[in-house]
């Protein structure tokens, strides 16, 4: 899709005024249980989740040699699109490590993330640290780590020769295969920084002095990892690993992206410079997406993201019902988008190109996506 915003769209943007509820009500409207965690069951679904990756390793390497053609080869993609949505289950139970929402201890938190994100090439530590800054300045266009939008003065050169049917395709490919990887190695969509940004660089910008030794540890554990699986590929070959474990793996990363961008990224809301931002409303700038049954996989994450960003130590196993209890009171200021995901994220990746002031909001430090080029 080309051209500016429709009136439809403008007419479903999110309200810009000062919230007329205050954190504490929010929280008031949530039944008390829903912010207690618990190891036990946050420990069951890890071991779910392994339990899964296991049996449907086990299939694939025990049964699929076995199958005629063609079922030979229709039975790998199943096996990757299903492994990897298990392994998104294992990156979202991370982050939830990342908050503190795992269990009531910070050291059990920190152990069970870091491997977990370890075992799926993610820096634990690094990511855990500019995490915490995205969600303490979500929609801030000056402050916000991941899926800051730019200004349309700041788009690159080539932009207007992307604004096209080839030129979307390929926007949309290249962002859904390096998207997570290029904004752990260099920052990509994430906050200006004066110089170089990596999350595997323990002097990056984005950390301080007290955090470098999380950084360095997170590094340490991808390359052990990273050796483990060099003596995996000279045992059973490089060609079962990458169908095994890589492939998954990079559906995964695929599937982050997805399900980030469309929480974050949205013609209805808003991003805010400094002389509008708030906490609240920034924490608002988000939009809950449903995913049908792969929310089982995702553990809920993106249909209730809304909810995450207010409470972020709220756990997977109570945010639908911590969900539905502020609804009510959020009223308008909660944004639900129930497109399917394969419509939205083309449409979203093709209406939120830029963000500028619209008339109504000149005097105001108020920006909405556009895609007019």
């Amino acid at each position: 899709m080309s051209g500016a915003m429709t009136k439809t769209d403008q007419r479903r943007r999110a309200p810009v005024s000062k919230a007329p509820f205050t954190v504490g009500e929010l929280k008031k409207a949530i039944p008390p249980h829903c912010f207690q965690r618990s190891l036990v069951r946050s420990l069951y679904y890890v071991v779910k989740d392994i339990m899964l990756l296991y049996v449907f390793s086990y299939i694939a390497n025990t049964y699929f040699h076995l199958l005629p053609y063609p079922y030979y080869y229709l039975a790998w993609p199943i096996y990757w699109i299903a492994q990897g949505s298990v392994l998104t289950g294992i990156w979202v139970i991370a982050h939830e490590c990342t908050h503190h929402g795992f269990s009531n201890y910070q050291w059990v938190d920190d152990t069970v993330g870091f491997i977990l994100y370890t075992i799926i090439f993610v820096p634990y530590f690094s990511w855990k640290y500019s995490h915490r800054r995205h969600h303490s300045n979500a929609g801030s266009l000056e402050y916000d780590e991941v899926y800051v939008p730019r200004l349309k003065s700041e788009l690159r050169w080539f932009s207007k020769y992307l604004n096209n049917l080839p030129g979307r395709v390929y926007a949309f490919i290249t962002t859904l295969n390096v998207g997570w990887q290029s904004y752990l190695g260099f920052n990509a969509s994430g906050r200006q920084y004066d110089k170089f940004a990596s999350h595997y660089n323990p002097y990056s910008p984005m950390y301080n002095d007290r955090e470098r030794l999380g950084v360095y540890i997170s590094d340490l554990g991808l390359l052990a990892f990273a050796y483990v699986l060099y003596r995996i590929a000279l045992a059973q070959g490089l060609v079962w690993l990458v169908c095994m474990y890589g492939v998954p793996l990079q559906v995964q990363n695929m599937l982050v992206v997805l399900l980030t961008l469309l929480n974050h990224t949205h013609a209805s809301v808003p991003h805010y410079d400094s002389s509008e931002w708030d906490w609240i409303r920034g924490a608002l700038c988000t939009v809950d997406r449903d995913f049908g049954v792969l929310n089982l996989f995702f553990h809920d994450v993106t249909n209730t993201h809304v909810l995450h960003h207010l409470f972020t130590t709220i756990p997977h196993y109570h945010a639908v019902e911590a969900t539905k209890a502020v609804k009510p009171l959020l009223g308008e200021y909660y944004q639900f988008d129930g497109t399917p995901f394969y419509k939205a994220i083309w449409r979203d990746l093709n209406d939120c190109i830029y963000v500028e002031k619209l008339e109504e909001y000149k005097d105001r430090g108020i920006f909405w996506y556009n895609n007019k080029l």
